[in-house]
Formats: C-alpha cells, structure tokens, sequence
C-alpha cells in the first residue's frame, strides 16, 4: 500500500477550483443532521466549517427543540427541524422528505441521538441511493450499520474510542502499528477511515495518507465537528473520498496550528472556523 505524508502541494490537487460564471448551488450543496438536547452546537459547528470552506449552501437538520436557538446562532445556516428529539425511523422518512433533491454530500451524528438504529440506517441508504457522497461521525459510528456501507464511497471520521466501538479494536498509539489496521479494515469494509489523533491515519485500504499535527490544544470539544463539516464540504466538490478526507484533515490541522499560534492553549473549536478561510486561500482556484 501507498503511505504519503500529506503536505500543501498534494493537498492542493484535491481542491478543485471554482469557475467566475458558476452560480448558487453549483460549489456545492451540504446536509448536516446533528444534534440533541445537550448537544445542540456540534452541527453549528459542522455546518459553519462547510459554509467556510467555501460550500454554497449548507442545510442543517436538528431536532425541533434546537431549531429556533440553531437558526439564532446564524443566519447563514439554513434550518431543517426534525420531528423527534431523538433520530427515529419517522423522523428520517420525514426529514428525507424535506430535503431538496440534488445535494452532493451529507454529514451525519455530530451531537445526534438516536433512538432507533434503523433511522440511521435509512438515512445512509437512501442519500447514498441518490448518489449523496456520505461523512460519519460520532452516534454515527455504530457496528450495526457496516453491512450497508460497502462501495458506497462512503467516510468514517472515528477517534480511537469510537473506531474501537465500530471494529472491536482499540488503535495502537504506535503510528505504524495505527496505520495498519486503519488500513486493514478499510480495506475490508471498503470504506475510507479518517482515524483522528495527534497525526491522524487517513486511507482506503490501497492507499494511506498520514497527516502530523501534535496540537496539545486540539484536544478541546468541536475540533471533531469542525472536521465533518470541512469533509462534507470536500466530498461536495471532489467526490473521492480518500481526496476529500486527506484534504479536510489538512485544513482542519493548519487552522488549529493558526489558533494554538494565537491563542495557546485556550482555542475553542469556533477559532478553528475563523481561520478556515486564511488557511484555504492559497489552495483557492478560479477557472474562467
């Protein structure tokens, strides 16, 4: 297999330009479906880092006790509430109702909770079905959903904890001993793996990218929600998700590096959002 340190030259391969005559909706068109009672920012979160990375229009599926305090956050954000506090098999079949036909990409569990494992099932398969490129995290991340998820093009965006929850096995901190067995059940499941850590183990079973970052800071709630929100926006213009999941890595890791310089170690995860925009502009494109 392929091993690649990621670095700004081969990142800037995976983010495609954006032409002076495109109109809304054609730099991409992102779903973010979070968020419970205790967690009701980790979608803001997701949802603000896709907006800053340049996606067009970011729609954001919460429960409906989040709804009014989610669209106060910003109004940039474009609010879907959901029927239930919890992600049920109703309130999927109703929010899959109610989202606009032709989106390129859906982020799913930032802060969600889920009440019934076969809501979360049908979410994946029928965005997938309507070739919806997926990203999932945290109450996402379950072993019961792996049987659908194969040859789906489809990320994982674990920590250590959560991989261990899905697969069975707790990742070595030994970086070699870390990246096999990122790879290995990659490989199996036919799945990209971004396994979050000081250097995060990004791959698809043929090909690895590892991405060093020692942030003490980072270890702050949200940095993970910032880096769905920049994956969904990824995989919303560069549809590989080995591509996507290396280059939202990268992005989420310069603007911690811009947030420690500045901050130390007292960031939020918001100061990571702030800085999207600097860190990306060398990577921005215009095709006329």
């Amino acid at each position: 297999m392929l091993l690649q340190k990621l670095t700004s030259v081969l990142v800037k391969k995976f983010i495609p330009g954006r032409k002076t005559n495109s109109r809304k909706g054609q730099n991409g068109k992102v779903l973010v479906v979070g968020g419970s009672y205790v967690y009701h920012g980790a979608p803001v979160l997701s949802s603000l880092a896709a907006l800053r990375a340049g996606t067009d229009l970011v729609y954001t599926a919460v429960p409906k006790i989040n709804a009014s305090a989610t669209r106060a956050i910003s109004p940039n954000l474009i609010v879907i509430p959901m029927v239930d506090a919890k992600l049920t098999r109703g309130s999927a079949n109703k929010l899959l109702g109610q989202v606009q036909a032709g989106m390129d990409s859906a982020t799913i569990g930032m802060g969600l909770s889920v009440a019934d494992e076969e809501g979360l099932k049908t979410l994946i398969r029928e965005l997938s079905a309507q070739d919806v490129r997926l990203s999932l995290d945290a109450s996402a991340l379950i072993s019961s959903i792996l049987p659908i998820l194969p040859d789906k093009n489809i990320v994982l965006t674990p920590h250590a904890g959560e991989f261990e929850r899905m697969f069975g096995v707790l990742p070595s901190n030994k970086i070699k001993e870390r990246t096999s067995i990122v790879e290995k059940y990659a490989k199996e499941h036919s799945v990209t793996i971004l396994l979050k850590g000081p250097t995060d183990v990004i791959s698809n079973g043929k090909n690895t990218y590892i991405n060093p970052k020692n942030l003490a800071s980072m270890t702050v709630g949200g940095t993970g929600d910032v880096l769905s929100g920049l994956v969904a926006a990824m995989l919303a213009k560069n549809r590989n998700g080995l591509e996507s999941a290396a280059a939202a890595s990268f992005v989420n890791g310069l603007a911690g590096i811009q947030a420690q310089k500045k901050n130390g170690l007292h960031i939020v995860a918001t100061d990571l959002i702030d800085f999207i925009p600097s860190v990306m502009k060398p990577f921005d494109k215009v095709i006329r």
